[in-house]
């Protein structure tokens, strides 16, 4: 079947009774072997509808990178208010731009090769935006192939969205350099005086805000303060650098915020459009929110091998770490049966993964255990499809990127 989630009659949101909703899950992948990647659909139903009130009504761009799976993209992409792709590399932006007309690249890009590409690509120029924070960038461009040698290029502005705490420094990620209006808009200023660029755009992804959560355990206090502190500062600082663009170049679009921050980066005024992707399949990183809580839509399975002792219960695979920093938080949570860990000294393992717990003992040889990965679209960098799962049966395959024999990075 083709993945659809508009237009179809709810089936039950078996993910409230987690014994129900993975022994359904089991059941539904008896007759594959191996490791097994599902879909819950009525799950990422769930999410990609919530994540749409949880915008108020501003326009969700998906980032493709938190996907990884074009069938999901296109039914995402097919529920009204959703618009347009947040693409990670430009090879990918131009393999998705065959089939959409609305893609923003997220980060810089100097492929050249791929830069080449585009610019010999008169609707794939017109249906791609640049990201910039440097006129490195542009020069980049400009060296690969000249402004009289190519259709014009559309350009957007990535300004940094952390906080420079008084006392405290940088806090979020290290992405832009341009911090400060005055940054913001000298940089435009200088797109706008090169040929062949046109600048559309401006990001400002507060990571601080959208990837970090509120409830994890001990330190949610300070992590609060930080988020209500830095969103204080973000909402006048962005509004600000929009106020100063308007001077110098009419945007077509300004985007912000993410899974974790759609309230906020809705609220704020100066943004056209929001980006979210993660809360789509829903990794275990995002389950620590309390404005929110994702149904678990992707999940994979992996087959009991061996018992060395008991209560520790041998799978096949399983060392599918998220990337970011090296901790706990980053490996498979293994989620069903309830109440198995990983061992302290070997975790998650490349080709072996203990588990132990009392519910070991009940596993066999052959059995399945249900994991989810920390991250959202990097389990897709290790399967080459996911099963489709609805109404405890599987109704179809959707291809990963990798199954489509698309490796970006």
């Amino acid at each position: 079947m083709s993945l659809e989630l508009v237009g179809r009659a709810p089936t039950g949101e078996t993910w409230r009774r987690p014994a129900d909703h993975w022994r359904s899950l089991t059941e539904a992948v008896a007759g594959i072997s191996g490791p097994v990647a599902a879909i819950d659909v009525p799950a990422l139903r769930h999410n990609a509808l919530d994540m749409l009130v949880r915008a108020a009504g501003v326009p969700i761009r998906v980032a493709s990178k938190s996907v990884r799976v074009r069938d999901v993209l296109d039914a995402v992409l097919a529920i009204p208010g959703y618009r347009g792709i947040l693409a990670f590399t430009l090879p990918e932006a131009l393999w998705l731009a065959r089939d959409h007309d609305d893609i923003v690249l997220g980060y810089p890009t100097v492929d050249r090769e791929a830069i080449a590409h585009l610019a010999a690509d008169e609707e794939a120029a017109a249906r791609i935006t640049l990201m910039i924070d440097d006129v490195a960038h542009l020069d980049i461009v400009d060296a690969v192939v000249p402004a009289r040698n190519r259709p014009r290029l559309r350009v957007a502005i990535d300004a940094d969205a952390s906080w420079r705490a008084p006392g405290l420094g940088h806090i979020g990620v290290r992405r832009s350099p341009v911090h400060e209006p005055s940054d913001v808009v000298d940089l435009a200023r200088r797109v706008i005086a090169r040929p062949g660029f046109d600048l559309v755009g401006l990001m400002m992804y507060e990571a601080q805000i959208a990837g970090q959560g509120d409830a994890t355990g001990s330190g949610d206090a300070v992590v609060r303060w930080m988020q209500r502190r830095s969103g204080t500062e973000l909402l006048e600082r962005r509004a600000a650098i929009v106020a100063a663009l308007r001077d110098v170049a009419m945007l077509e679009f300004v985007n912000g915020g993410g899974t974790g921050s759609l309230e906020l980066t809705a609220s704020d005024q100066a943004v056209t459009e929001l980006t979210a992707g993660s809360g789509l399949l829903a990794g275990h990183l995002f389950d620590g929110y309390r404005a929110f809580t994702p149904a678990p839509a992707a999940a994979f399975s992996l087959e009991v091998v061996r018992k060395p002792l008991p209560d520790i219960a041998t799978v096949l695979g399983g060392g599918w770490i998220a990337s970011g920093p090296a901790v706990a938080s980053r490996q498979p949570l293994p989620v069903w049966p309830s109440g198995l860990r990983t061992l302290a000294r070997e975790g998650a393992g490349e080709v072996q993964t203990p588990l132990q717990g009392d519910r070991a003992r009940t596993l066999a040889v052959g059995d399945r255990v249900w994991f989810r990965h920390a991250k959202s679209g990097e389990l897709a960098e290790r399967v080459d499809r996911y099963v489709l799962v609805e109404g405890g049966q599987v109704v179809g395959e959707a291809p990963t990127y990798r199954g489509e024999g698309r490796t970006f990075l």
